[in-house]
C-alpha cells in the first residue's frame, strides 16, 4: 500500500472518531446547556408546568415586594417582583435572600416553575453590566484617583 493511500486512511479514521466523539459530548451535553427564555416566549411555549426552566429579562420599576413569612419557625422572606421583556411581564415569587446586584431596572434571571402565569423562583441570579466593579474595588479606586 502507498504511503498516500495510508495517509489518507488514518485521516479519514481521525476525522470519522473526532465526529462520533463530538455526538457524544453534545447528547450528553443537550440537558445541561445553559438557556433562559424571555418572557414572550415562555408565555408562547407550552406544557413547562413540570419543567425546572430558567427565566429571564429586567426587573421592572416599582414592582419588587418584600415582605416576612414564618415558616417552620424561621423568618423569611418573600419576595414577589415582576421580570419584562418590555413586550410582556411575569410575575416571580422567591423565598430567601436575594443577591447583593439584585435591583430595580436590572437584568436578572431566575431558576424555577411556571405555573398558572406566575413564575415559583428556586434561585435568582442577578446579572451586571462588563463595567461592574465590587463596592469594596471601586471605593479603593475612588480614593486612588482623588489623590
Amino acid at each position: 500500500m502507498k504511503a498516500k493511500n495510508k495517509r489518507l486512511i488514518t485521516l479519514s479514521t481521525l476525522m470519522i472518531l473526532f465526529i462520533i466523539g463530538c455526538v457524544i459530548v453534545f447528547y450528553n451535553l443537550r440537558e445541561n446547556l445553559v438557556f433562559f427564555y424571555s418572557p414572550t416566549e415562555l408565555l408562547k411555549k407550552n406544557n413547562v408546568a413540570m419543567e425546572k426552566i430558567r427565566l429571564g429579562g429586567m426587573v421592572k420599576n416599582e414592582s419588587i415586594l418584600k415582605e416576612m413569612v414564618l415558616e417552620e419557625n424561621l423568618k423569611i422572606q418573600k419576595i414577589t417582583f415582576v421580570v419584562t421583556d418590555f413586550k410582556n411581564e411575569i410575575e416571580v415569587n422567591y423565598r430567601g435572600i436575594l443577591p447583593d446586584l439584585f435591583k430595580e431596572g436590572q437584568g436578572v434571571v431566575v431558576e424555577g416553575n411556571f405555573k398558572n402565569n406566575s413564575f415559583n423562583a428556586i434561585n435568582v441570579l442577578a446579572k451586571h453590566d462588563e463595567n461592574y466593579m465590587p463596592p469594596e474595588l471601586k471605593e479603593l479606586n475612588l480614593k486612588k484617583n482623588s489623590y
